[in-house]
């Protein structure tokens, strides 16, 4: 049976529940860009290290000056320039560290990104938060952006976490642990859920 579009996936859920559908209604199916091709997923954990904490503008300008740097974002591009090259670009000895580590498995063949497609999520989050500064916060958001799977329920996302008491569905912000069985509802489409979640939170009309 074919896997379910992010769109298909938000009226699907929308039918089974009227609170979900209503958010259907208001902000239409979920959307996200293009999923990056697998060879570009390198370039997508590189630039969700760089972002990680950082204001968007920041991030941004250091991303721009690293495509600059590197000329290609790839392992072996990173591995090749010198840490100087990577100062001046803005980077802090914590993210470059992540950034060298993740380079450094993506050669030796340790993470295979190309094929992280073939595993299941669980997988997928244990091979990445192997790598420095990237957790299960940032393995989820790949899951979802990059290799666009429906059912990740990102309990850690305090956005997710207020975005469910603002819609009605808690009279308190839910601790992660508290919300983890109540997305059971949604299963298969918690990545759904939590996309509108994330829209009650930046204050849309709801």
């Amino acid at each position: 049976m074919p896997r379910l579009s992010f769109a298909a996936a938000s009226y699907a859920l929308g039918e089974q529940d009227p609170l979900i559908g209503r958010m259907v209604e208001l902000h239409g199916p979920v959307k996200y860009s293009t999923p990056p091709r697998a060879d570009k997923r390198f370039a997508t954990l590189a630039r969700a290290i760089i972002y990680q904490q950082l204001a968007g503008a920041a991030a941004g300008t250091i991303w721009r000056r690293v495509e600059s740097v590197l000329g290609e974002v790839c392992p072996e591009r990173f591995l090749a320039v010198t840490a100087v090259d990577l100062r001046a670009a803005g980077l802090s000895r914590n993210k470059m560290a992540s950034l060298l580590d993740l380079s450094e498995r993506s050669v030796t063949g340790e993470i295979e990104l190309d094929r992280l497609g073939y595993l299941n999520d669980q997988q997928v989050i244990d091979a990445l938060v192997k790598v420095r500064g990237i957790g299960e916060w940032t393995a989820q958001m790949f899951l979802m952006g990059a290799l666009r799977r429906l059912d990740v329920w990102p309990v850690g996302d305090l956005g997710v976490r207020q975005g469910y008491a603002l819609l009605g569905l808690a009279t308190a912000v839910p601790t992660a642990k508290e919300l983890q069985s109540l997305g059971d509802h949604w299963k298969p489409y918690r990545s759904v859920a939590a996309w509108y979640c994330w829209r009650a939170h930046d204050g849309l009309p709801r």
